[in-house]
């Protein structure tokens, strides 16, 4: 009977951190269900929609340091730049194309755990030779620098394919993007 006693808190106290972790799971994944998709998105006047105030959103088109990120500068190259961003994309996990146009794409990239959505813009301004983009989260406040994690993946990946190679008709995926496609898929 006292051996009884002595294992009762324990098993209460696993079964208390077993019930909050899974209260937790489901509230997350109740987030993500609530998350729709922002009705800003798109291109108004040549720029792309705000940052919110939370540290999840970068744009090249921000006003502030936290939130501003370099745009991607196009050199004169065969493919158009959207269709290259589709072929950098499409070899990232857990990405939909949701609009394509000449000028435009907007994707939407899941987390693999519990599937929150990032929305991510291009924007090709020809007559800068530019390529405006904006990456924020649905939800949530931090994102731990995925969205300007990602978005400097993308710039490189788009460098590479942009710079001609002795290898015309091979294109290559960057080991660190054959490393994040790896642990996240």
């Amino acid at each position: 009977m006292n051996g009884l006693r002595r294992k009762r808190p324990v098993f209460t106290f696993l079964l208390t951190t077993f019930f909050a972790f899974a209260a937790g799971v489901i509230g997350f994944f109740l987030l993500n269900l609530t998350a729709v998709r922002p009705s800003n998105l798109g291109v108004r006047d040549g720029r792309l929609a705000s940052c919110p105030a939370s540290p999840n959103c970068v744009s090249t088109q921000a006003a502030d340091r936290e939130h501003w990120i370099a745009p991607i500068s196009v050199s004169s190259r065969v493919a158009p730049p959207i269709e290259t961003l589709v072929e950098i994309v499409r070899l990232m996990p857990r990405t939909s194309i949701v609009e394509q146009t000449s000028d435009y794409l907007r994707v939407e990239f899941r987390s693999l755990l519990f599937q929150f959505c990032d929305d991510v813009e291009f924007f090709f301004e020809a007559e800068s030779d530019r390529i405006h983009f904006r990456s924020a989260s649905r939800v949530g406040h931090s994102d731990m620098g995925v969205n300007r994690d990602r978005m400097e993946l993308i710039r490189q990946k788009f460098i590479e394919l942009s710079q001609p190679s002795a290898e015309t008709s091979v294109k290559r995926v960057p080991a660190n993007l054959q490393r994040m496609m790896a642990v996240t898929q």
